[in-house]
C-alpha cells in the first residue's frame, strides 16, 4: 500500500490546473510567466522573465562576455518612463545578469534588451512579437484571474486568414477576418475594419492586441454587439520612403475600395450601408481612419481614432469639417489615448483634433485612460473600455 501522502501528491500533480510550469505555452494561460514548478522553457538557458506572486519581475540574461545589459521598451512607462531610457542589470559571479522591478499593474508590456549596445530580443522568453518592425518579447504580469484581454471559457468567434492579390501594391497580400461565435450567415452583421501603426502587421491586432478573446468576453457579457471585424494590412508603402505621407493615405483607400472591402462583402454576410461599416486603427491607422476615413463618407459612418491626431486638423480635414449636415453622416467618431501619452506628442495632436471636432460642432466621444503609453496596454483598454462596447449602439 503506497503512503498517504504519495496519493495525495500525485492527485495534486495531476489535478486539473495544478502543473503550470513557467511558459509551458501547452494552454492558453494567463499568467504564463509564473514560475510554479522551476521548470526553465525549453531550449532556454534559463527563466527570464519571472513574474512573483508579488508582481515583481524578475529579468536574467546568461551573457558571461558582456560588459553592460539593460532593459529597455514600453515596460519603462508602467514605472513612469519613457521608451528611450534604460535600466541596468547587475552581474553575478555566474556571468547571469539579473533585473528586479516593480510591482507592476497586471497588463501585457513589450520589452527588449539591449546586451553591449545590441538591442535584442529576451532569449530566454518564448512570449514574443513578429511584426513589421525587428521583434520584441513579451512581459505578461497577471492578476488575480484571467484578465479581460485573456482566453476565457466562454464561447470563441473564429480568425480566418485571407490571402489574396492586390493590383494596388502589386503583390500577395493578407488580411484577417474575425467572426463572432455562432456566426450565421443568414443574418447580416455590422463590419469593422480595424488596422494597425507604423510597426503593426494584421496579426498584431490579434496576439498583441488581442481582439478576439476582448471581443469574445464583451459578448459573453452582453456588453457589445456581435459584428465582423476585418484585420487589413494598412502598410501599401515602405514606412521609411521619403514619401510615406504624400503616399500612403491614397493608397490605402485605393486598396480598401478596390480589394479589402469586395473581399470582404463577397465571403461574409456583412453590411455594405455607410452605418454599418466602421473604420478605426491606432497611431498611423489612427491617421488612415482620418485621412482615408473622414474623406470616405459614402464608405464609413464609425469611427475610432485611437492615439493620433493631427498638428493642424482645420487644414488637413476641411472639407470633413466643413461637410453640410456632417453629423447626419456620422453614427459614431471615437477619439481615445493613453493616460501616458497625454502630455506628449499625441497628447498634442489628438487634443488638435478634439478642439477642431468642438469648434465645428461634431458629435464625437473623447476618452483618455488606462495605465499605458503609446503601446498596446492602452490600445487594447481604448477596445474594451469604450471603443468596442458603443459601437454599433448610437441612436
Amino acid at each position: 500500500m503506497k503512503p498517504l501522502f504519495t496519493l495525495t501528491l500525485a492527485a495534486a500533480l495531476l489535478a486539473p490546473g495544478f502543473i503550470r510550469a513557467q511558459q509551458a505555452n501547452v494552454n492558453l494561460d494567463w499568467d504564463p510567466q509564473r514560475n510554479a514548478e522551476g521548470l526553465v522553457p525549453f531550449s532556454a538557458p534559463l527563466n527570464s522573465p519571472e513574474v512573483h506572486a508579488d508582481r515583481t519581475v524578475t529579468f536574467r540574461v546568461k551573457a558571461p562576455d558582456a560588459q553592460n545589459v539593460e532593459l529597455n521598451g514600453a515596460v519603462l512607462a508602467a514605472l513612469g518612463r519613457n521608451w528611450g531610457e534604460t535600466l541596468p542589470f547587475t552581474k553575478g559571479a555566474d556571468g547571469i545578469w539579473t533585473l528586479t522591478l516593480g510591482p507592476l499593474p497586471p497588463d501585457m508590456y513589450a520589452y527588449l534588451i539591449r546586451v553591449d549596445g545590441v538591442q535584442v530580443v529576451d532569449p530566454s522568453n518564448t512570449q514574443a512579437a513578429f511584426t513589421g518592425m525587428p521583434p520584441y518579447s513579451q512581459l505578461i504580469v497577471h492578476g488575480d484571474g484571467p484578465a479581460y484581454y485573456d482566453a476565457r471559457p466562454v464561447p470563441h468567434g473564429t480568425i480566418t486568414r485571407h490571402i489574396y492579390h492586390s493590383d494596388v501594391t502589386a503583390g500577395e497580400r493578407d488580411l484577417f477576418v474575425y467572426t463572432p461565435p455562432g456566426y450565421d450567415r443568414t443574418k447580416t452583421y455590422p463590419v469593422l475594419y480595424l488596422v494597425g501603426g507604423s510597426g503593426e502587421l494584421p496579426h498584431n491586432w490579434i496576439y498583441d492586441g488581442r481582439v478576439n478573446f476582448i471581443m469574445d468576453n464583451l459578448l459573453a457579457e452582453k456588453k457589445a454587439e456581435p459584428m465582423v471585424i476585418v484585420i487589413p494590412n494598412n502598410q501599401v508603402v515602405h514606412r521609411n520612403h521619403p514619401k510615406h505621407t504624400e503616399l500612403t493615405f491614397k493608397k490605402f483607400e485605393a486598396e480598401l475600395r478596390s480589394h479589402v472591402i469586395p473581399l470582404v462583402e463577397r465571403e461574409y454576410s456583412v453590411r455594405r450601408d455607410p452605418r454599418g461599416r466602421a473604420l478605426s486603427g491606432l497611431s498611423m491607422g489612427g491617421r488612415h481612419t482620418m485621412y482615408v476615413g473622414f474623406n470616405s463618407l459614402d464608405l464609413f459612418a464609425n469611427f475610432g481614432v485611437l492615439s493620433a491626431g493631427d498638428f493642424d486638423t482645420e487644414k488637413s480635414f476641411a472639407t470633413f469639417l466643413n461637410t453640410p449636415d456632417v453629423n447626419a453622416k456620422i453614427a459614431y467618431l471615437f477619439v481615445g489615448l493613453g493616460t501616458r501619452e497625454n502630455n506628449g506628442r499625441m497628447g498634442e495632436r489628438s487634443e488638435n483634433l478634439r478642439q477642431a471636432l468642438v469648434k465645428h460642432g461634431i458629435k464625437h466621444e473623447y476618452y483618455v485612460g488606462g495605465n499605458g503609453a503609446h503601446d498596446w496596454a492602452t490600445w487594447r483598454h481604448l477596445l474594451h473600455e469604450r471603443f468596442l462596447p458603443n459601437l454599433w449602439r448610437q441612436k
